[in-house]
């Protein structure tokens, strides 16, 4: 399980084809010294295998599913990756429950500076089977970062981002039109789930909902 705080950023230094399979080289001295062979690490939002680990470097090895349908589509040679290692039991958690299971991929319309301030405006249109997942004030992660949605107009999610973030992670890199990762926030598809059951057996009402925690 991750959070979404990203901890480092690293550069694919190498990509190789096998039989429609692909293998990433990532270039990271500080998150690849904490990585054993077969660790987990969330690599731009998306759990994978650590493989060949060096004090600076992993490898991992990405199915033809996972690379088709992740923003690993576009990646190249020197491309720049959002990484962060797994929750440990005894840590706070900050952002939220992160999976590592990419929902799907949107595409980076816009990161424009906010008028009489240093932040900016982070601007996602997301794919229609998604939009049911994300509310306004509610969690999202794109790219494994753990970000909250100011604003929801149809297709187009807005989000609010600090100079922080963009120094810290790999928006720096990205440009209009990019594919990126998204993780719709685990609770509500359990909450759609349990609401479709109880609607076709007649269950759903609001008194079970607020016994039921929702």
């Amino acid at each position: 399980m991750f959070t979404g705080l990203v901890e480092d950023v690293g550069t694919v230094v190498s990509i190789v084809e096998r039989s429609g399979n692909h293998r990433i080289t990532v270039q990271a001295p500080r998150a690849a010294k904490e990585l054993g062979e077969g660790n987990s690490i969330a690599v731009s939002g998306v759990c994978l295998t650590a493989l060949d680990t060096t004090p600076d470097s992993f490898c991992a090895d990405l199915a033809s599913e996972t690379w088709t349908r992740t923003s690993f589509s576009r990646i190249t040679e020197g491309a720049f990756v959002n990484l962060e290692l797994p929750l440990k039991v005894d840590a706070r958690m900050g952002g939220h429950i992160v999976q590592g299971h990419v929902d799907g991929t949107g595409r980076l319309a816009a990161l424009d500076p906010i008028a009489n301030a240093d932040d900016f405006w982070l601007r996602i249109d997301i794919p229609a089977d998604l939009e049911k997942y994300v509310v306004f004030k509610g969690s999202i992660a794109i790219e494994g970062m753990s970000l909250t949605v100011a604003d929801l107009n149809g297709l187009r999610l807005t989000i609010a981002i600090i100079p922080h973030t963009i120094k810290m992670t790999n928006l720096h890199s990205l440009k209009p039109g990019d594919p990126v990762n998204i993780e719709t926030d685990i609770v509500a598809k359990y909450l759609e789930k349990w609401t479709r059951r109880a609607e076709r057996t007649g269950s759903l009402t609001v008194e079970r909902l607020v016994t039921q925690g929702f």
